[in-house]
């Protein structure tokens, strides 16, 4: 941030430059006692700089890693995303070890993080960084040492409080026979580019990621992109879709097409006899039969369909 610590006091001057003055004194590096100890070289700053506390930076119980990412979270300006996949494409631990961090930092009041509904209806995490846990707690402390007791209330019946509600968990959609990297790719795609057909059809990260198998067990099946789109925005209801990713896990489990037929291989090629000479009428052919082509050959077999007519003698009449 780029802000000026004004917290610290101008360095007074002093009037009597001489090297007596019995306030003049002389700066020195303090070593650590211990050999081999932390020797601080410190400069002021005075532009692009977080003011830490060292109850953050010195933490008995929190690891390195949750101090590192709060000292990020309170130097970064407001409105800069740091949801868990956000804070594992920045830095190069995994998300499973970002998001044990950021759970410590949530547990010693370091962190808040809620789930809002926007108007368009979306759930969004909204995460709100301390950087002095406690301080709203001592404040109202020392409102009420310096304010008059107030008489006993009498005890009400009070309800017991109810847990909010848990996110239902979205249908199962159908599985595709394999995985493929680059069907996913565009189910993926397809997914995002719903809410441009209807504003309604917005659907959050976790929820593409939900229904993305479904939609390539829909291209195996020999769909386009543009065929599963339609038939994922074509009818939609009237009404205002309260939860568009199970009604879109709903139909790509209702209206699954069938498998294309089993496709046979191509029977086997016929065989391509080589050019010969027929041994009865010398004309060129291609058959099975090295010496007589398919008319001699018939003929050859039946000989008397292809004997000429017997003229009658006169001694027959």
């Amino acid at each position: 941030m780029d802000t000026q610590n004004t917290s610290a006091p101008p360095r007074a001057q002093s009037r009597n430059g001489g090297k007596n003055h019995p306030l003049r004194r002389t700066r020195r590096t303090h070593t650590n006692a211990h050999p081999g100890g932390v020797i601080h070289d410190n400069t002021r700053h005075t532009t692009r700089f977080t003011v830490i506390g060292n109850h953050l930076a010195q933490h008995p119980e929190l690891s390195a890693l949750a101090i590192g990412l709060a000292v990020y979270i309170q130097s970064v300006p407001a409105g800069t995303p740091v949801d868990i996949k956000t804070l594992a494409d920045r830095f190069p631990e995994g998300r499973t070890r970002i998001a044990d961090a950021l759970s410590e930092l949530e547990d010693h009041g370091y962190l808040s993080r809620t789930r809002e509904r926007t108007p368009t209806g979306r759930i969004v995490t909204r995460t709100v960084s301390c950087n002095q846990p406690g301080r709203h707690r001592d404040h109202d402390r020392g409102a009420s040492e310096t304010a008059p007791p107030k008489p006993p209330a009498r005890r009400a019946a009070t309800a017991p409080q109810q847990e909010p509600p848990r996110r239902r968990a979205l249908p199962a959609v159908p599985k595709p026979a394999y995985s493929s990297p680059t069907l996913l790719q565009t189910a993926t795609e397809i997914l995002a580019g719903l809410r441009r057909k209807d504003p309604r059809l917005l659907l959050s990260a976790t929820d593409a990621e939900h229904l993305a198998p479904g939609v390539v067990a829909w291209l195996e099946r020999d769909l386009t992109p543009t065929a599963v789109r339609h038939a994922l925005t074509d009818d939609l209801p009237a009404e205002p879709l309260r939860r568009p990713a199970a009604f879109l896990a709903h139909r790509l489990t209702a209206q699954l097409p069938p498998l294309p037929p089993l496709r046979l291989p191509d029977p086997t090629p016929p065989v391509r006899h080589p050019l010969r000479n027929c041994d009865s009428c010398d004309r060129g052919y291609r058959g099975p039969d090295p010496h007589h082509c398919r008319e001699c050959a018939s003929t050859a077999q039946f000989p008397e369909l292809s004997a000429p007519p017997k003229t009658p003698r006169q001694d027959d009449r």
